[in-house]
C-alpha cells in the first residue's frame, strides 16, 4: 500500500466527518501533537489555554488530542450537555501516575502533624488524575499549570503558610527560586522512599515548601552541558526551555516557560536568528517549520511517546464513531473537587 495515498485519504476523510459534524464538533490540539493532527485540529494550544478553551466552546462534542489528564480536565469544566472524548485511551502520561489521591492525602496530613496550628496549601500541576484534582479542590487548594506556576504559588501563600506542590519536582523547584525560597525552606516528599515520604520529621516540621518526587521525562532529558554545547556551536543564539527541566538546565538558559511562552519567544524573534528549544521535540519540528527565515533547533532530540500514540487512523476511528463513542468519565464525587481546584486555577489567571 501506498502509505502517503492512505495518509491522505485519512485526512480527506477527517476533514468531511469535521464538515458533516459542523458546530457540533470542536478538536483540540495540544502544542506536543504530531504536526498532521495539529493540522486538522480547530484549536491548539498548552494545558492551560486548552483547559479554557474547553470551558468555553460551545460544540457537544470536545474531542481532545492530548492524553488522559487533559480530556479528564476538560469533562470537569464541560457543561452538562457536552462530552469529552479522547482518540486514543492509551495515550497517558507518566508524570501524571507518579501521585495517588491517598499518598496526596497522607502528605497533606503528615505537615499538618508536624505544623501544628499553620495551614497547609496543595497546589496541583495540570499533569495530574482527576483523583488528585479532587483532593486538592476539597483540601482548600488550586490547580495550576506551567503559565500561572507562579501566581498560582503567591495565591497559596497569601493562604496559608506552607504549600504542598505535586508532582513535578523541577517546577516547583524552579518556581520557588522565583519566589525567592531558600533550599533550606524546602523539602522532597516522595512516598517511594517510606514514611514521612523519606523526609525527617524536622526537615516537614521546618519547610514552607514540601516538592512531590515526580517528574517529567521529556524535560529532564536535557542537560545543562547541551545549553553550554548549543552555545558553543551557534553563538549568539537564544536558549529557551520548559520549566519542568532541571533546575540546573533552566538556570543556564536564557528564559524558561510553558508551550506558549516558547512559541512566543520563537515568534518573536528576528528573521536570521538562532533559537534553541529545549521541550519536546514534535513542537519544535513544527515550530522550525512554521518559521524557515530563522534558525529553530531542539536542544536534543527528546520526545513524548504518550503525545505521539494519537495518529490521524486513531482520530479518523473517533470521528466515526460519534456520537456511540464513550465520553471521558469522571466519578460524580471526585468532579466536584476537581471542578473546585480548576476553576481555582482560572481565577488565579496567567
Amino acid at each position: 500500500m501506498n502509505t502517503t495515498v492512505a495518509a491522505a485519504d485519512m485526512e480527506r476523510a477527517i476533514r468531511a466527518r469535521k464538515t458533516e459534524l459542523g458546530d457540533r464538533l470542536v478538536i483540540l490540539t495540544h502544542h506536543y501533537q504530531r504536526p498532521e493532527i495539529v493540522a486538522l485540529g480547530d484549536l491548539r494550544g498548552d494545558s492551560y489555554e486548552l483547559s479554557k478553551l474547553a470551558a468555553q466552546t460551545a460544540a457537544e462534542w470536545i474531542m481532545f488530542c492530548g492524553v488522559h489528564f487533559m480530556a479528564q480536565a476538560a469533562a470537569v469544566l464541560a457543561r452538562p450537555e457536552q462530552r469529552v472524548v479522547l482518540p486514543n485511551h492509551d495515550a497517558g502520561c507518566p508524570m501524571a501516575d507518579m501521585a495517588a489521591a491517598p499518598d496526596v492525602n497522607r502528605a497533606l496530613d503528615d505537615i499538618a502533624r508536624l505544623q501544628p496550628g499553620r495551614r497547609v496549601v496543595p497546589l496541583a500541576y495540570m499533569n495530574t488524575l482527576a483523583e488528585v484534582k479532587a483532593v486538592v479542590g476539597e483540601r482548600g487548594g488550586a490547580i495550576c499549570t506551567s503559565s500561572n506556576a507562579r501566581q498560582a504559588f503567591d495565591w497559596a501563600y497569601q493562604r496559608g503558610d506552607v504549600v504542598l506542590f505535586v508532582p513535578d519536582e523541577y517546577l516547583g523547584r524552579n518556581t520557588a527560586r522565583q519566589q525567592g525560597l531558600n533550599e533550606e525552606e524546602i523539602a522532597l516528599y516522595d512516598p517511594q522512599r517510606g514514611a514521612l515520604g523519606g523526609c525527617s520529621e524536622r526537615e516537614l516540621a521546618s519547610a514552607r515548601l514540601v516538592l512531590w518526587g515526580g517528574y517529567c521525562h521529556v524535560h529532564t532529558w536535557f542537560r545543562p552541558e547541551q545549553v553550554d554545547e548549543a552555545r558553543r556551536l551557534w553563538p549568539g543564539c537564544q536558549v529557551h526551555v520548559h520549566p519542568e527541566c532541571r533546575t540546573e538546565v533552566v538556570a543556564r538558559a536564557d528564559g524558561a516557560g510553558s508551550t506558549g511562552y516558547l512559541v512566543r519567544m520563537v515568534e518573536q524573534a528576528g528573521p536570521g536568528s538562532t533559537v534553541i528549544v529545549g521541550t519536546e521535540f514534535n513542537l519544535v519540528r513544527r515550530l522550525a517549520l512554521e518559521h524557515p527565515d530563522r534558525r529553530v533547533l531542539p536542544l536534543d532530540r527528546s520526545l513524548c511517546p504518550n503525545m505521539a500514540r494519537t495518529t490521524t487512523r486513531h482520530l479518523l476511528n473517533a470521528l466515526s464513531r460519534l456520537p456511540g463513542l464513550a465520553p471521558i468519565a469522571v466519578d460524580e464525587a471526585q468532579q466536584r473537587g476537581a471542578r473546585l481546584a480548576l476553576e481555582r486555577m482560572l481565577e488565579i489567571g496567567g
